[in-house]
């Protein structure tokens, strides 16, 4: 089994800062590309920013600038640091990690989410 549980979401005021976490565990080979994805509602999920295992990013063109993705290999961790926060990244955010298994299966594992809410 594999899993990846996000922390760190919450409320938060515009122009402030936020971290998000992701932890990866269970029977990992290997993880390559992990990142996040957002969906407000009524709206797709979509990219916010990714980290491939060697360190280059991409980024949503609404972000850049204002997030920073990273992440630490040997904890299976990729991280969102969030700053000058806008009322439309509210969202619910969602991590994942393109991985292979124990058993060979080399697939897309998602997290269960967290709420970001900017608002005063």
């Amino acid at each position: 089994q594999v899993q990846l549980v996000e922390s760190g979401g919450g409320l938060v005021q515009p122009g402030g800062p936020l971290r998000l976490a992701c932890a990866a565990s269970g029977s990992i080979v290997r993880i390559y590309t992990m990142g996040w994805y957002r969906q407000a509602p009524g709206k797709q999920r979509d990219l916010v920013a990714r980290i491939t295992s060697g360190g280059s990013t991409n980024y949503a063109d609404s972000v850049k600038g204002r997030f920073t993705i990273s992440r630490d290999n040997a904890k299976n961790t990729v991280y969102l640091q969030m700053n000058s926060l806008k009322p439309e990244d509210t969202a619910v955010y969602y991590c994942y990690a393109d991985l292979v298994t124990t058993g060979g299966y080399d697939n897309r594992r998602w997290g269960q989410g967290t709420q970001v809410t900017v608002s005063s």
